[in-house]
């Protein structure tokens, strides 16, 4: 609970000092990039690792492996699991980012599947309410 502290020092021991960085600025002495570059891995390391990784015995070894290399555990785990479904076999990284646009054709043959979609629905609706009228004639019979 920090609802005790007053407003104005409540998080100033949490900030990071900021030292004048000589060009009339300022800068935290954090040493961050300004901005995260993704790491890339070839094929050719992804393996190595996983060599590496599958011929540690003793307990700690690979904790050991994923420091030295300043890797996550996860990437160990998802480079093992693509290994084992052939996909790390010479294919290259996935790309980000967005989609490749659409050629006309396949944007038509997109189109035309939405619409077949509707249409089997609209059937499938129709086909319901002509079974409900068929099962009990009685109801629509005039007054």
């Amino acid at each position: 609970m920090l609802s005790h502290w007053p407003t104005s020092q409540r998080w100033t021991s949490y900030r990071q000092p900021v030292v004048a960085d000589g060009n009339g600025g300022a800068h935290s002495n954090l040493e961050v990039p300004q901005r995260a570059v993704r790491r890339r891995y070839t094929t050719a390391y992804k393996a190595r690792i996983l060599t590496e990784a599958q011929a540690c015995k003793e307990p700690g070894e690979i904790g050991a492996l994923l420091r030295r290399e300043g890797l996550h555990s996860s990437l160990l785990s998802t480079w093992r699991r693509r290994r084992d479904e052939g996909a790390l076999a010479g294919l290259p990284p996935q790309q980000r980012g967005r989609k490749p646009k659409q050629t006309p054709a396949e944007r038509e043959n997109e189109q035309l599947r939405r619409e077949v979609r509707q249409l089997r629905e609209q059937l499938r609706q129709a086909e319901l309410i002509i079974g409900v009228q068929k099962k009990s004639p009685s109801c629509w019979v005039c007054r």
